[in-house]
C-alpha cells in the first residue's frame, strides 16, 4: 500500500463480542492465578485491549469479578449434576457426587470459592453470588438427598438443613486440603461416614 492512500481502520468487533473476550480473558486469569489477580490492567493485557477499553464494556471490575466466579462454579455444578444423572439408582447418587468433589482434582475449584468468600466481604456483587451459588449448591444435594429418600434408602426429615450441613463440611475438607491439614486422610471416605449418620443410612461403604 502506497503510503499516500487512506489508512482503512480495522472493523470493530460488536460490543457484545467485545465482552466475552473480556469475560473469557478474566477467566483465564482466575483460574491460573486466582480472582484478585483481576484487575483493569491484567484483563486488557490478556485481552490486548486498552484499559479504557475493559471499563467500557463492564458495569465495574467488582461485577466482572462476580460473573467470573458465577461462571466457573456454575460450570462446575452443571458437571457434577450430569455425572450425578448418569449414576444407576437415585439412592447411589449422593455418594457418588461426594466421591468425585472430594477426589482433589477440583482444586482449582476451591480454591476460587475460598478467595470468593474472602473477596466478598468487601465486594458487595461477589457476596450476592457466593450466596446464590451456594443456595444452588444446597438444592442440588437436597435433591439428591430427596432422591434417596425416596429410593428407601435415606430417613430424612427436612433434607434441605442436611444439605447445608454436608455442604459446610464438603467446604470445610476441601479448603483444609489446600494447605495440607489432616495429613493423609481419606477425605470421601471421612464424609461418607458423617453422611452415613445424618442421612440415617447404614450403609458406609
Amino acid at each position: 500500500m502506497s503510503s499516500t492512500e487512506p489508512r482503512i481502520p480495522a472493523a470493530r468487533k460488536p460490543a457484545a463480542t467485545r465482552r466475552a473476550e473480556l469475560v473469557a480473558a478474566a477467566e483465564a486469569i482466575a483460574r491460573a492465578d486466582g480472582l484478585a489477580a483481576i484487575t483493569m490492567r491484567a484483563v486488557a493485557a490478556r485481552a490486548g485491549v486498552a484499559p479504557t477499553l475493559v471499563v467500557h464494556h463492564v458495569k465495574s471490575m467488582d461485577h466482572l469479578v462476580a460473573e467470573v466466579f458465577t461462571r466457573i462454579v456454575a460450570t462446575e455444578l452443571a458437571e457434577i449434576t450430569i455425572f450425578a444423572e448418569r449414576a444407576a439408582e437415585p439412592g447411589e447418587r449422593l455418594e457418588a457426587v461426594l466421591d468425585t468433589v472430594l477426589d482433589g482434582t477440583r482444586d482449582e475449584v476451591t480454591l476460587v470459592w475460598v478467595e470468593a468468600w474472602a473477596l466478598g466481604r468487601r465486594n458487595a456483587p461477589l457476596a450476592v453470588a457466593v450466596r446464590g451459588q451456594m443456595d444452588a449448591w444446597r438444592e442440588f444435594f437436597a435433591d439428591l438427598i430427596q432422591g434417596g429418600c425416596d429410593a428407601g434408602r435415606y430417613r430424612v426429615a427436612d433434607p434441605l438443613a442436611v444439605a447445608g450441613q454436608l455442604l459446610g463440611m464438603l467446604d470445610g475438607l476441601n479448603a483444609h486440603s489446600l494447605v495440607g491439614w489432616g495429613g493423609g486422610v481419606d477425605r470421601a471416605a471421612l464424609m461418607r461416614r458423617a453422611a452415613s449418620a445424618m442421612l440415617g443410612s447404614a450403609d458406609t461403604r
